[in-house]
């Protein structure tokens, strides 16, 4: 099944929505050719590169609310994360500006599928799992080795602008389709599913868009037999198609 999500690596709910729909579809759609494709959405495109670890009492102040309503919100994140078998640790966390990880996503994936879906574990684990400054060009870069790419090639790259642009139209695209929250799941390029769910919520709404799918490809496939249609015979006696 063909997968394309709007993610951030400063998102909680989207490092544990990846993490839940691939262990469904591993149980939904055992040995079928599952692919991946991220695009970028910066939740805080001004945020700053240096990062800034915000206490329980500034994030009140910031949302307009109190610490314990603070404290209570993370609770419930860190046992979904838990649920999930991620052990976020938000009481280290640093906050930084995304895009430099976005733009690393993209040069991975010029390299193949699969080591781009390795550079994207690897910034979500160093964000939420290590408290790793995932706008840093040095720790981005040995990220990038940990997974098979090279190091320098890396570290060139993210001195340029490179795929700044592919990020910001990734955005955009977001913005056309009316996607202003992550995660935002597509599949198959129609069923789209906003925010993170369960494994099992995931496995029960694959398993109906399946059936939703082979049901629409073969109601096209009658339309396209129909409009393609010539002699023909029948129980009734040879005569055209209708």
């Amino acid at each position: 099944m063909k997968v394309t999500y709007w993610s951030d690596y400063a998102c909680p709910f989207c490092y544990i929505g990846e993490t839940n729909l691939k262990k469904a579809l591993e149980e939904a759609c055992p040995g079928e050719d599952n692919s991946f494709e991220m695009k970028a959405f910066e939740l805080h495109p001004e945020a700053p590169k240096e990062g800034t670890a915000m206490t329980l009492a500034e994030a009140a102040a910031k949302r307009g609310t109190t610490p314990d309503a603070i404290m209570q919100r993370l609770s419930g994140i860190m046992t979904m994360a838990k649920e999930a078998g991620l052990d976020y640790k938000y009481e280290k966390m640093l906050s930084c500006n995304t895009v430099d990880a976005h733009r690393l996503t993209k040069f991975a994936s010029e390299k193949g599928a699969e080591l781009s879906e390795a550079m994207t574990e690897r910034l979500y684990k160093a964000y939420f799992i290590e408290q790793q400054l995932v706008s840093d060009h040095q720790i981005l870069a040995d990220l990038a080795a940990e997974v098979g790419l090279d190091r320098a090639e890396v570290l060139d790259f993210l001195a340029t602008d490179k795929y700044e642009m592919d990020v910001r139209l990734d955005e955009r695209e977001a913005s056309r389709y009316g996607i202003h929250s992550v995660p935002c799941f597509v599949f198959e390029d129609y069923y789209a599913v906003n925010g993170a769910m369960s494994k099992d919520q995931f496995v029960e709404l694959i398993g109906r868009m399946k059936e939703d799918i082979e049901k629409r490809r073969a109601e096209e496939l009658m339309k396209k037999a129909q409009a393609n249609a010539g002699m023909a015979c029948g129980p009734d006696g040879c005569e055209p198609v209708e």
